[in-house]
Order: C-alpha cells, then structure tokens, then sequence
C-alpha cells in the first residue's frame, strides 16, 4: 500500500479509531488521543506494516490496541519503580540527582555500546519490544520473518545482550 492509500484510509477510518481508542483507554479522551497519535505515527513510519493478511480496519484497530497497552504497561511500570524506589529519596537528593544525569548517560552510553555488537536482526528485535512496546509476535511480523526465528533471536540477543552489559560492567 503506497503512503497516500495508507492515508486515505487512516483518515477514512479516524472517527472510528478514535472511539476504539477511547475504549481501550477506558474512556480517557487524553490518552485516547496520545494512543492514536502514537498508532498513526507506527503507521507512517513503517514501524507497525500492514500486509494484507486481514482487513485494513482490523490490522489498524490491533495496533491501536497494541499501543494502548504499550501505554498502560510503561505507565505502570513507572508508578512501580517510583513505588519501590521511594524509600531512597533523602536530604542528598540534590546531589543524587545530578550524579544520577551522569549514570544515566554512562548506562546509555554501555547499552548503546552492547547493541552495536548484536547482529542486526537481535537488535531489531531487541528495540521493536522493548523501547516500541511490541510482542515478539508483532515484531516478527514488523520485520516479515517467521515468529520462530523472532523468537530465537529474541532470546539470543537478550542472553549476548546480558553477557555483553555484564562484561562492560566488571571492565
């Protein structure tokens, strides 16, 4: 599908993706409208591929669905280590916080590091689940390899990747 018929069709389909996202948004019209803005843009930039494997409406609805509860889970996850981490917050917080700058961008900095030595396709994969939010399913289909050899490379790459953030550690 050229990008103008995928336009056509996301602009024919927007009022009913909109009511799809504010029920899987349980009706909050903000999130609703940052789900959607989020699913539209995978659309456009070819993270989230239509195939034709289904009807247009159903694939686009799934990954509306999808990016509805990438959204849920990142914000759950954030009250959990906010919940957990609470504890530490004390009067060095000041101090904390600007030696925590400096760890976060050592810390990105290694990741990056450790990503580079991944094979393209572990890295792919790696990314489109954790920093996209997909499954290993919808990436494997995102990258048009069998959910088989998704899953072999996600579980390669996240063993290497742990060997990798491990030895850069200890060095």
């Amino acid at each position: 599908m050229n990008d103008a018929d995928l336009r056509g069709q996301l602009e024919s389909l927007h009022s009913e993706s909109f009511g799809w996202a504010l029920a899987c948004c349980r009706r909050d019209r903000d999130d609703a409208e940052e789900v959607l803005q989020m699913a539209y843009l995978a659309v456009l930039d070819g993270r989230a591929q239509y195939h034709g494997r289904s009807a247009f409406r159903t694939w686009l609805f799934g990954v509306i669905r999808l990016t509805a509860l990438s959204l849920r889970h990142r914000r759950w996850l954030r009250r959990v280590l906010l919940i957990r981490n609470a504890h530490r917050v004390d009067a060095s917080a000041e101090h904390e916080a600007l030696d925590a700058g400096l760890i976060q961008r050592d810390r990105a900095a290694r990741l990056q590091r450790a990503l580079e030595q991944l094979s393209e396709r572990q890295r792919s994969l790696l990314q489109l689940v954790f920093y996209h939010g997909l499954t290993v399913d919808d990436a494997a289909e995102t990258l048009g390899i069998s959910v088989g050899s998704a899953r072999t490379h996600y579980a390669r790459g996240k063993a290497k990747l742990a060997v990798l953030l491990d030895s850069e550690r200890r060095a």
